[in-house]
């Protein structure tokens, strides 16, 4: 049986709002986890009472809350000042490779809706395409917002995000975080709780935060990408057997990082819908600072779908310069090199 092929340079999705705020849920790959299937490190407290404090957390959201029981309102006094409730939110602290990814999306599954989980770049992207006022709408009467990835390299992102966190706050809508410092970053820089703190400024008082141990794995470095195929041929052979009777997109890479322009990257999600395996001719090195942030959206959402890539051209852990790598970009880089390496390993093993 022969493969389906299409190619994401003819894609042009139209999402609506009411789409773009559908698709805020945890990916395919956190879609069934829980509290229950997280397993903490023996050797690691802190992951168990992660659990625990996350548990007592959801507890309290849902209630409802009156229009003086917001930010503001408690800030200053109003509300009545009750004892033991919660705090409006919680940030989870810790290096990569601990799960809180795994932690904030157990919590968005065990809280009732309204509620929306997403990255950073999710919700700056949903800013964008929505307008800043209309999100507020869309969101403020929500119980929950998961915020994943939290990032705290781009001044202007940062200070967007904590302004559309504080109105949501003041409507009394729950708020989740977690974020992750720059790979490599060991010791006193392996936390970034101050960091977020001084990036949300008021709002900082209203977090609890949550830190878990465990073992940085990423620092040991990426792992070595594989490999891409020696031509065109052995390409379309390679795909033909790995992924028969699939629907597979197959792009020249130039030509579709030329697309990625003309794509709003909250429409990426829209853009590889239904298809099973992605096949790219020609990788080469992205030398561009913009091309290559949008690059890292598109790797984003391809392994949120877990879909597998073969690829002629350079390996993976080439496709950013050197001075992207060590940039203040750089822990986007590594997140999405890491990525593309894994899709690309099961491209190999399919």
């Amino acid at each position: 049986m022969s493969m389906h092929t299409e190619h994401l340079v003819e894609r042009n999705p139209r999402v609506s709002g009411h789409e773009l705020l559908d698709g805020f849920r945890p990916s395919e790959r956190f879609g069934e986890v829980s509290f229950d299937t997280y397993r903490p490190d023996p050797s690691q407290p802190s992951q168990a009472e992660a659990v625990e404090k996350l548990k007592a957390f959801a507890a309290g959201v849902g209630g409802g809350q009156s229009s003086g029981n917001g930010f503001f309102s408690k800030l200053f006094g109003g509300g009545g000042g009750q004892k033991g409730t919660s705090a409006q939110g919680i940030y989870l602290d810790g290096g990569f490779g601990v799960g809180k990814t795994h932690l904030l999306a157990s919590l968005w599954h065990a809280v009732p809706g309204p509620k929306a989980f997403g990255t950073f770049v999710e919700y700056t992207n949903l800013v964008g395409a929505l307008t800043f006022r209309h999100t507020v709408e869309a969101l403020k009467d929500y119980k929950l917002v998961c915020i994943d990835e939290f990032e705290l390299d781009d001044p202007g992102d940062t200070v967007l995000m904590s302004r559309l966190m504080r109105e949501l706050a003041d409507a009394g809508v729950k708020l989740a975080a977690t974020s992750n410092t720059l790979p490599g970053s060991l010791g006193e820089g392996r936390f970034a709780a101050q960091d977020f703190q001084r990036e949300i400024q008021v709002l900082s008082s209203q977090f609890d935060v949550v830190r878990i141990d465990g073992e940085d794995y990423r620092h040991r470095g990426l792992p070595e990408a594989p490999q891409p195929l020696a031509d065109d041929a052995a390409l379309e052979a390679a795909a033909e057997q790995a992924f028969s009777g699939k629907t597979v997109a197959i792009d020249d890479f130039d030509a579709l990082v030329e697309h990625l322009s003309r794509v709003h990257p909250s429409r990426y999600r829209a853009l590889i819908d239904g298809l099973d395996a992605i096949v790219w001719r020609g990788v080469r090195t992205i030398d561009q600072q913009a091309v290559a942030l949008r690059f890292v959206v598109l790797a984003d959402r391809l392994y949120d779908k877990d879909l597998p890539i073969l690829s002629t051209g350079v390996p993976f852990d080439r496709v950013f310069t050197e001075e992207m790598m060590s940039g203040g970009y750089q822990k986007k880089y590594y997140r999405a090199v890491s990525r593309l390496t894994a899709l690309a390993r099961e491209g190999g093993e399919a």
